[in-house]
């Protein structure tokens, strides 16, 4: 996961003040010198609606494959906007800038697009509490040689995004490194990574959880340094606002439930973003051309028959064989879902080696086990659940669930019952437990890599695609 830091305490006067952050923006100094203006809490409640600006970007809002909203900043604006009784109203803009000329021109109650903490930006708006801490990183191709500090960045073609922090960043160390020179080029961050990664340009500037969700889709990425750390991710509101909209929001972020939230939000979109391995991802790509689609019928077939995605069913086949239909394992499982003896014949499989058969008998025990955990546990946790016990065996996810209970943990979350998963291994812990030792690490890197290789499928399905791409 992406360096994060979750603000779960607010003090009142930093609320107010909007401290200033670093890498000001050329872009925000074109947004209006007029006064911002803004509609007060009352008003905004009298009316039903909170408006939101944001940005179309896989960070911020986006719509999935079932056209569902998401993105981090959207749910945490959903949720907010619920707390305050009212419904939410997004609007679109493509841009930084002009997300903040938006909430300049009072269309919108507040700006939550994935914005970083500027001094440029604190002169005209309000910050509210910082929701997450990233870096400002050098991105190359891998076959290029490493840079490590910005003196090794003389002779390096580096580009940015026209009018972005990034540029503000390397204007300011342009002072004290002369040779140091990029250009700026009207391209979102997105793109720029995919030139590089296509050997169009050498390298690029993007942040720490932009260049760790596209290194997934583009394997051929490297971070080499951070130009900047601890740049603060915060939702802009007018000064008009800052005697009640702002304190709520300010109060809101600091109520332990919504740190839970948050933590969970960070933990969905970003966890599985820094598992990964250049030679897999690169053989996983390959494969996708060449083997995914022999297949991807029986998975759409499967999946709508025990109401599964049918991406997390390939991405699982994917995990268990790499999508070989005569895999087998030293321990006797076999087929595109490596299922047992015992158990295919439970699943009325016939013949593990008939990739029809296996995705079939796959399916309806990844079902099975999902029925087995309560039905009020919530999605994504109850598919994830599943998938451990899928790996580990459900019992040892009883045992799980209960020493995650005993530890004041949710037993229904996967993100609590993650982190006591590998206990089961521990000789300290696991003699107490009713169904003893457990490889309790390998469940977590398999509901991990699930995820990655779903999410890459899912990019390359064309859910990425409908995203407009642009740079905080």
């Amino acid at each position: 996961m992406c360096p994060a830091k979750i603000a779960l305490a607010v003090l009142a006067a930093w609320v107010l003040l909007g401290v200033a952050g670093c890498g000001d923006s050329a872009q925000d100094q074109e947004v209006s010198a007029a006064a911002p203006v803004g509609r007060s809490l009352e008003a905004i409640q009298a009316s039903g609606e909170l408006r939101v600006v944001t940005r179309n970007a896989p960070t911020t809002y986006y719509l999935d494959r079932d056209e569902r909203p998401t993105g981090p900043d959207y749910e945490l604006a959903a949720a907010f906007a619920e707390h305050l009784g009212v419904e939410l109203e997004l609007l679109i803009r493509n841009t930084p800038a002009a997300v903040l000329e938006a909430l300049s021109a009072g269309e919108a109650d507040l700006a939550a697009a994935g914005l970083t903490q500027t001094s440029a930006r604190a002169q005209q708006f309000r910050a509210g509490p910082t929701y997450q801490e990233i870096s400002q990183q050098v991105v190359c191709h891998r076959d290029r040689p490493r840079v490590n500090r910005v003196a090794d960045l003389e002779g390096v073609e580096l580009v940015v995004s026209a009018g972005s922090a990034y540029a503000d960043t390397l204007r300011a160390l342009a002072a004290e490194y002369p040779a140091l020179v990029y250009r700026e080029e009207a391209r979102g961050t997105e793109q720029l990574l995919a030139a590089v990664a296509e050997q169009r340009i050498e390298c690029t500037v993007a942040d720490s959880h932009i260049a760790a969700i596209n290194r997934r889709y583009h394997p051929t990425l490297r971070r080499q340094f951070k130009l900047t750390t601890d740049d603060a991710l915060v939702w802009w509101l007018n000064p008009s606002n800052e005697f009640d909209l702002l304190p709520a929001l300010g109060a809101w972020f600091a109520d332990p439930a919504t740190g839970d939230l948050l933590k969970a939000v960070l933990e969905r979109h970003y966890a599985y973003a820094e598992l990964f391995d250049f030679v897999e991802l690169r053989a996983y790509q390959r494969r996708l051309e060449r083997r995914y689609p022999k297949y991807a019928e029986l998975f759409s077939l499967a999946g709508e028959k025990y109401e599964l995605a049918p991406t997390l069913l390939a991405a699982q086949a994917y995990q268990e064989s790499h999508w070989d239909p005569n895999a087998k394992s030293p321990t006797g499982v076999r087929g595109l879902m490596m299922m047992t003896l015992p158990t295919a014949k439970a699943m009325g499989v016939s013949d593990r080696l008939d990739p029809a058969q296996s995705i079939e008998g796959g399916a309806k025990y990844l079902a099975r086990m999902r029925d087995r955990f309560r039905q009020d546990i919530p999605e994504p946790d109850r598919t994830y659940l599943a998938l451990a016990a899928y790996n580990v065996g459900r019992a040892h996810m009883h045992d799980a669930q209960s020493l995650t209970r005993e530890r004041g943990g949710d037993p229904g979350r996967w993100a609590d019952v993650r982190e006591v998963l590998p206990l089961l291994a521990d000789q300290s812990v696991y003699p107490s437990l009713k169904y003893g030792y457990a490889r309790g690490t390998e469940p977590v890197r398999y509901v991990q890599r699930i995820r990655n290789y779903e999410d890459i499928l899912r990019a390359s399905l064309g859910s990425a695609a409908e995203i407009a791409p642009s740079s905080p």
